[in-house]
């Protein structure tokens, strides 16, 4: 829905910068983008009652539109998508859910109530694992929003708040606690007992500004981006080149690599916009007053950033 959404965006915009200046002027740019879609509107109604009387060939030429995520967002846009709010919500969740690996294994959908809420339930193994908490909710908000713009909210049951930091009972301290690998809680960033959740804090990324930023945490490459004020974490290497996506060209929630171009959905937990068998590593990001923090890959060992670093762009 990028190009719609922009679009969108732009001409509030403009109409806004009119409205502060001129307001005959913007009550008639408001009546002209009025007229204007309703053309285009009623234009696109005739294709597809044309396309719905020709039976099944027009039904083969109608899922091959609709195949299009332009022309697909342009029948939202005017209330003419042929399918029903909750079919378009259950294909979306289709979609997501390979870029999700187990995370979304379990999402039940619920359906949309009289008031216009969407909601969902995660269930199964991942129920409640707060690591995948920002991932999962987030990709399936996304995904919902974008198939069902008429939906209000998205609620997601079975949600559980990601963990803060562990509560650490001070005592003396055990004169072999070094060897036994316990870490000091004063020693800073990433300390805990073993086996702890991986969450790291991030640097300062400062106010988002369109432009992905690059960091490390715990040793892993990050790099994040923010989409109308959110931010989203992946580990930082294009699925199709293996290269850093920080200087890529982020635009609405597409990400281009700068290398060789494969293009990624942000919002969408980092699903290929060019091949469906690549995608991103999504990793939770919490912020809070802590900062930005985000959920390390199993494996990865989180500690003490070196001094001085910093988010490049």
């Amino acid at each position: 829905m990028t190009r719609v959404r922009q679009a969108g965006e732009r001409i509030e915009e403009l109409l806004s910068r009119l409205r502060s200046a001129d307001g005959d002027a913007a009550a008639a740019a408001e009546e002209l983008v009025r007229l204007l879609l309703g053309l285009y509107g009623d234009g696109l109604s005739h294709i597809m009652d044309a396309l719905a009387a020709e039976g099944a060939a027009g039904d083969r030429v109608s899922d091959r539109l609709l195949a299009d995520p332009l022309v697909e967002n342009l029948l939202l846009l005017h209330d003419l998508h042929p399918l029903d709010v909750d079919t378009r919500i259950q294909r979306a969740l289709d979609r997501v859910r390979p870029y999700l690996g187990s995370h979304a294994g379990g999402v039940q959908y619920l359906g949309v109530g009289a008031d216009g809420v969407a909601r969902l339930r995660l269930e199964g193994s991942c129920h409640g694992c707060p690591s995948s908490t920002v991932t999962v909710q987030l990709a399936i908000q996304g995904a919902v929003e974008d198939a069902a713009p008429e939906v209000t909210e998205v609620v997601v049951e079975g949600m559980t708040e990601p963990p803060g930091p562990a509560l650490l009972q001070i005592g003396r301290r055990p004169p072999d606690a070094a060897a036994s690998g316990l870490t000091d809680p004063a020693a800073g960033e990433g300390g805990g007992l073993p086996g702890d959740p991986g969450w790291v804090s991030l640097p300062a990324v400062g106010p988002p500004d369109g432009r992905p930023a690059a960091t490390v945490a715990g040793g892993v490459p990050i790099v994040v981006c923010s989409v109308r004020g959110t931010l989203y974490a992946y580990c930082d290497a294009c699925a199709a080149c293996g290269s850093s996506l920080a200087g890529g060209t982020l635009t609405g929630e597409r990400l281009d690599c700068p290398r060789c171009g494969a293009g990624y959905d942000v919002r969408s937990a980092g699903r290929s916009l060019d091949d469906p068998g690549r995608h991103l590593d999504p990793l939770p990001l919490l912020t809070d007053s802590q900062g930005i923090r985000v959920a390390l890959p199993a494996g990865a060992a989180p500690g003490r950033e070196p001094a001085g670093e910093a988010v490049s762009r």
